[in-house]
């Protein structure tokens, strides 16, 4: 259920979004903005991204549903960082480095159920928790304080259906403070409660280069003629700000027949006259559409050049039959090739052309106001100044 307060900015939004269809108009910045094209390529840049950014913000590792019962585990590698996620009897999670005290071997591998790890290499048991329960022949060994031997803790968060963490183990970050009104309008969607369906993998170029992508409907007409544009009007766009996070509204070409809807009950039409992308500050896109609903997790590297994007899908239910789930199957497979075609291969040319030095600087125009807030922010965490200030939309 959205708050009133929700529900009022949607009625906004809508009735903006009816304006700038009307007037063929668009939600825009006071003026252009220009950034450096080798922040897209310099491998010096890349690093500090990665260790001011990446490994000290809250970053999406997971959806709830990936974990769905107490038991449950699941084992990833983000940004050379090996992870290990399980749910706890309580129902809580844990976010832990997969890696043993005793020598560094990964105690876990892939996903499953169980209660507890064997570390492949000599035996040593851990519980779901992390905690060192048994050390293989302790007797020859030597004595060891295994209450100082469990796996390292990561901070961690769950909310929303979505679940956050911090790959430096120690950082203390207030995740409320982070996520803020954007995580409140998340939750409303209900996600915790959702089937997931499964994930894609695709590759594409530098992080930024894709996530410019998710930021604007600028490119619609020319990049999706036939799909994206198709269904919504391109270079029409709302913009609202949550911290560094973004919501994002593009009218369906359908949109006119909110006219007909009184003005405090538009709110109850995404997807039925309008649709939303929702960013989660650095790297994380959410599209939520009637068929499946899509997040995207782009994860940087191994060079500055690339980035491997993880496609999460989830379902408002889980399918009954086994039709339901082909057409999920279909509908994650078509978003898939959307994505990587359309977007991710314009995207590897784009990298090409940003490394080859035609030109100093990149432009945004004042209709991709969401690229140039994204920019700003990212200048913001990557700033040595105490004095700095956040930026706003």
């Amino acid at each position: 259920m959205k708050s009133v307060e929700k529900q009022q900015e949607y009625n906004l939004i809508a009735s903006r979004l009816l304006e700038h269809v009307e007037m063929r108009s668009t939600d825009m910045a006071d003026q252009q903005m220009r950034i450096a094209s080798d922040s897209y390529a310099d491998p010096e840049r890349w690093e500090r991204e990665m260790e001011q950014i990446f490994k000290r913000l809250p970053l999406l590792v997971g959806l709830s549903g990936e974990l769905p019962e107490p038991g449950f585990y699941k084992t990833k590698n983000l940004l050379g960082v090996p992870l290990l996620l399980t749910r706890l009897k309580d129902g809580s999670v844990r976010a832990m480095l997969n890696a043993c005290a005793h020598r560094g071997m990964q105690v876990a591998e892939g996903e499953g159920k169980c209660d507890k790890f064997a570390c492949p290499y000599h035996a040593w048991l851990y519980g779901n928790d992390g905690s060192l329960q048994r050390v293989y022949g302790e007797d020859t060994y030597g004595a060891v304080d295994k209450a100082a031997m469990s796996l390292t803790q990561l901070p961690v968060y769950e909310r929303g259906g979505l679940i956050f963490a911090v790959l430096t183990p120690g950082v203390e970050v207030d995740f409320e403070e982070f996520l803020g009104g954007m995580i409140e309008d998340i939750e409303s969607l209900g996600f915790a409660d959702w089937h997931y369906c499964g994930q894609r993998v695709i590759q594409g170029a530098n992080w930024k280069v894709a996530y410019d992508g998710y930021l604007e409907g600028y490119h619609f007409a020319a990049a999706h003629p036939k799909t994206i544009n198709a269904r919504t009007y391109s270079n029409i766009m709302e913009f609202r700000g949550y911290g560094p996070h973004l919501l994002i509204a593009f009218p369906q070409r359908s949109i006119a027949k909110l006219n007909d809807v009184p003005k405090n009950e538009r709110y109850k039409h995404e997807n039925d006259g309008y649709d939303f992308v929702r960013t989660i500050f650095p790297n994380t896109s959410i599209f939520v559409a009637p068929e499946i609903t899509q997040v995207a997790q782009l994860i940087p590297g191994p060079t500055v050049g690339e980035n491997t994007t993880i496609l999460h899908y989830i379902h408002h239910r889980k399918p009954e039959t086994a039709e339901d789930t082909q057409k999920l199957e279909e509908m994650m497979d078509w978003l898939r090739d959307v994505v990587q075609t359309e977007d991710y291969d314009l995207g590897l040319k784009v990298q090409n052309g940003m490394a080859s030095g035609a030109f100093s600087h990149v432009t945004f125009g004042r209709n991709e106001r969401g690229n140039q807030y994204f920019h700003r922010w990212l200048e913001y965490y990557l700033s040595d100044d105490p004095e700095r200030t956040q930026p706003e939309l």
